[in-house]
């Protein structure tokens, strides 16, 4: 057990409750979840459980991660919000990632995946977000999107278009989610973009428990 702690680390942020019959020890499917979350592929993580003399399928690890529907936790009051949207590439379709990072905690507030991106679909996200935290007096950092602009604008959020400073760090989560999305040809190919969603929400999760 002292093993599983040093690999896995802090692990109270992944939830088990959709397990029904338990044939794989609740630490090593938490040891699972977050090593392929934090950058191993399905290949090598069901390696390292191996090691523990449990031998588990790459299906097995992906249902893990899929079933125990990890979401960034609600109820954040940040005083400002990095608004972004980002291009990656899914069974080599083409779709939107949007994000909203609290820039002074670094971490996700909500994330959500589409297969395009409108003034309509924003609204949709801003709404979702405002349902998740208090955003009503936060200020948006957002580049010279159009669309970005005009929904917050009608949402009636305050926003500043900014390049730098604080809006740096949706920007560096994306380079990180971008790199590990093309990476991972064992995670995005041959799925849904339902299925894509889900583990990127859980990859947020994991990011979260990190900062």
């Amino acid at each position: 057990m002292a093993e599983i702690t040093r690999l896995s680390g802090h692990s109270d942020w992944i939830e088990l409750d959709f397990v029904e019959r338990e044939r794989t020890p609740s630490e090593l499917m938490k040891l699972g979840i977050r090593l392929h979350l934090s950058g191993l592929s399905l290949s090598n993580t069901i390696r390292e459980i191996e090691k523990f003399g449990v031998n588990r399928s790459r299906k097995a690890v992906h249902d893990w991660v899929q079933k125990a529907d990890l979401q960034p936790a609600d109820d954040a009051s940040p005083d400002h919000v990095a608004l972004d949207e980002t291009v990656i590439r899914i069974n080599g379709q083409q779709f939107w990632l949007y994000a909203a990072v609290d820039p002074e905690t670094n971490k996700f507030l909500h994330i959500r995946l589409f297969t395009t991106t409108t003034t309509v679909l924003t609204q949709q996200f801003l709404r979702e977000l405002q349902e998740k935290h208090d955003v009503s007096d936060a200020v948006f950092l957002v580049d010279y999107a159009q669309h970005l602009a005009t929904a917050l604008r009608r949402a009636g959020l305050r926003f500043q278009t900014v390049r730098h400073g604080n809006r740096n760090a949706v920007e560096r989560i994306f380079r990180e989610v971008k790199r590990r999305t093309s990476s991972f040809s064992n995670s995005f190919s041959n799925v849904q973009p339902t299925t894509a969603e889900t583990w990127l929400q859980a990859f947020a999760v994991w990011w979260n428990s990190l900062n």
